[in-house]
């Protein structure tokens, strides 16, 4: 009787461990689709105004500010679930390429004392915008 209950106690703890590790694996995706996203919008942060022509050749330059100012509004715009969404940095490396970085907490489904009741998220993601 003893084992039966030590092997329950056991297997519902082994459960709850799953379903917080593929809680917390279903959390990182969605901050990464959501970072995906905006920094597909802070590559795209320019206008046909801004584009040279150079030869053969079409040349433009993504600003730092406008790379922000696209990816903020378009966290603004987007429909989330997650807690703690903040946006922590946002840049155009070479003038064609945006890097977002976001942060967001995850939350255990259930607060036990086994698994920890919040964790912080953080991804970086990197688009870069080609006009042909």
């Amino acid at each position: 009787m003893l084992l039966t209950i030590f092997f329950c106690v056991l297997a519902l703890a082994l459960i709850l461990v799953v379903a917080s590790a593929t809680s917390l694996y279903l959390e990182r995706k969605r901050l990464f689709t959501l970072a995906d996203g905006a920094a597909l919008a802070a590559a795209e942060a320019w206008g046909l105004d801004e584009v040279r022509v150079d030869g053969d050749e079409f040349t433009f330059e993504l600003d730092d500010a406008e790379a922000a100012q696209a990816a903020n509004d378009y966290l603004d715009d987007a429909v989330h679930q997650l807690d703690g969404l903040e946006l922590v940095d946002a840049e155009a490396l070479d003038g064609r390429t945006a890097t977002v970085t976001l942060r967001a907490v995850w939350n255990a489904p259930i607060d036990t004392e086994l698994i920890p009741v919040e964790v912080p998220i953080e991804v970086t993601v990197t688009a870069r915008s080609v006009f042909h």
